[in-house]
């Protein structure tokens, strides 16, 4: 057993043990034309990746139930990700992290958005520190959504209004926001569409979203294996080009995009009529996605 292997074991978590339930279709094109990609994950554990051959989504199914998510985002997350880099990651040393990333958002919201946003909503936006870079920078009333009480409590200590729960079930009271951002979080997400639709009703006029989406592809190639890629707390993957399927099926259009040296697409979102994604043109791009993945199976030693 490697010194890896041995901490993510010591962390005690069960994954087969938890109540999980099967996702039977795609959330993006709605098919049930799924292959099954890999049967582990980074972790170990027997999480099982789907691709739907129709559109190039990739989906764990089964996944563990909303409610074994929200037990594990309470007490699991944090130590097995530690225990996966072998350091520390909490409600305080991930803020490190979150200022360099904040910086660079900044930076693309500047020269991006047409006018300073009055008002921010951060959707899973952990112990504020990217909603707060974006208060310094525009002056924004500052609102974090996440469901880790712990990091939550950072951002409050910053006078910054917190809202507890996860994207697709927040009320926010017929409130509207100039900006809204979904950072490194679409992968965690339950229900893309839903979320994406939801953010959607929450724009004023002239509002923005940006969303950030790791590209499963380009983390694939970069481990060299997909296994390597898929992680339980990930319950979807996507490329560019389902991202781009999934925004106009929700109604949402890039004003403009940023790829990160880390492989995440970074897009600025205004809200447009919904259409219909061209399936035609997303099957041979999900046909090669796949073709990928197996290549790298047989590269691997």
């Amino acid at each position: 057993m490697t010194d890896r292997a041995a901490r993510i074991r010591a962390v005690g978590f069960d994954y087969g043990a938890r109540a999980r339930e099967v996702v039977a279709m795609c959330n993006l094109c709605g098919s049930t034309r799924l292959v099954e990609a890999s049967r582990s994950d980074r972790y170990g554990y027997p999480a099982t990746l789907r691709v739907c051959s129709r559109c190039g989504l990739g989906f764990l199914s089964p996944r563990l139930t909303v409610k074994e998510y929200g037990r594990f985002y309470k007490s699991v997350y944090r130590p097995l990700v530690s225990a996966y880099h072998g350091r520390l990651i909490d409600a305080e040393t991930v803020q490190d992290d979150q200022r360099a990333y904040a910086e660079e958002l900044v930076e693309f919201l500047r020269v991006s958005l047409p006018g300073p946003p009055a008002t921010v909503l951060d959707v899973g936006g952990s112990t504020g520190i990217v909603a707060g870079a974006v208060r310094a920078a525009f002056g924004s009333a500052a609102t974090v959504l996440d469901p880790a009480p712990d990091e939550l409590a950072v951002a409050a200590s910053q006078s910054m209004e917190t809202l507890a729960g996860f994207a697709e079930t927040a009320d926010y009271g017929g409130r509207t926001f100039e900006l809204v951002l979904l950072c490194q979080t679409i992968d965690h997400l339950l229900d893309v569409a839903a979320t994406l639709r939801a953010l959607r009703g929450t724009l004023a006029a002239n509002g923005h979203l940006f969303v950030d989406v790791l590209d499963v592809g380009f983390m694939a190639r970069r481990v060299g294996s997909i296994e390597g890629a898929v992680k339980i707390d990930h319950p979807y993957y996507l490329t560019r080009t389902t991202a781009l399927a999934y925004f106009e099926l929700t109604g949402l259009a890039p004003a403009a995009e940023r790829l990160s040296a880390d492989g995440h697409w970074g897009f600025l979102l205004s809200p447009v009529a919904a259409i219909e994604p061209d399936w035609a043109r997303l099957e041979p791009a999900a046909a090669a996605f796949l073709a990928e993945l197996w290549r790298l199976r047989a590269e691997r030693p």
